[in-house]
């Protein structure tokens, strides 16, 4: 990746030009303060394509960072740049300088700052394209492993209901066995009612009989 590759760049306050960079002569700049009048204040990334390079812009807490690419760079690359850039700026300037500074009065102290960032990105391209793959990698993992807690949580719910369907079968169970238990109990006092009363009756003919059989020796007597 030549150093061509970047080309502009820029940081804003709203729509105020702090401070840009840039070796090469076009209308970069014209096109890129378009673009930033057009930008959404909300934190958020932004990409438009004309002739054949991008301009990206990251906005974050009412900043704009700007930078101007030809179009056979990656975007990661872009903003592998922007996020460099706009951590040095929030560290020099965040909360301070920045907030009253005027246009382009910002040039000479992050403009060479701008110029270092670009050429570490150019420079660590290869390194910057690999952290992403492993990043990317981490995220699909980190993906994966959700996914996997979701099942579980779900397969817990699921087995949660089972457990609850477990219980009421045991309770219905126990309470079949308490009726069943009660029912038993109520027919073996019935049938023992039933017994006693047969024996009864049994030794109510065997006295009758007895009673009868004595009566009548005593009256051959």
């Amino acid at each position: 990746m030549g150093q061509e590759s970047l080309i502009y760049s820029f940081v804003a306050r709203g729509t105020v030009v702090l401070a840009e960079y840039t070796e090469f002569t076009g209308n970069f700049p014209a096109i890129a303060a378009q673009c930033l009048q057009k930008l959404p204040s909300n934190n958020n990334k932004f990409t438009y394509n004309c002739d054949h390079h991008s301009f990206n812009f990251l906005v974050e807490d009412g900043y704009a960072y700007c930078v101007v690419a030809k179009e056979s760079v990656g975007k990661h690359i872009s903003f592998a740049f922007l996020e460099r850039s706009k951590t040095d700026f929030k560290k020099r300037y965040g909360g301070g300088k920045a907030s009253t500074a005027v246009a382009k009065s910002l040039n000479k102290e992050f403009g060479p700052l701008m110029k270092e960032h670009m050429q570490y990105t150019i420079d660590h391209a290869g390194e910057i394209d690999k952290l992403l793959k492993v990043k990317a990698q981490v995220s699909q993992v980190k993906s994966i492993m959700l996914e996997n807690i979701d099942k579980a949580v779900d397969r817990g719910v699921n087995l949660t209901i089972l457990n609850d369907k477990a219980e009421e079968l045991r309770d219905s169970a126990k309470e079949f066995q308490n009726t069943g238990t009660q029912i038993r109990r109520k027919m073996w006092y019935q049938n023992m009612k039933i017994k006693l009363v047969v024996l009864g009756i049994l030794l109510l003919l065997v006295l009758i009989i007895w009673v009868s059989v004595c009566h009548g020796f005593d009256c051959t007597n």
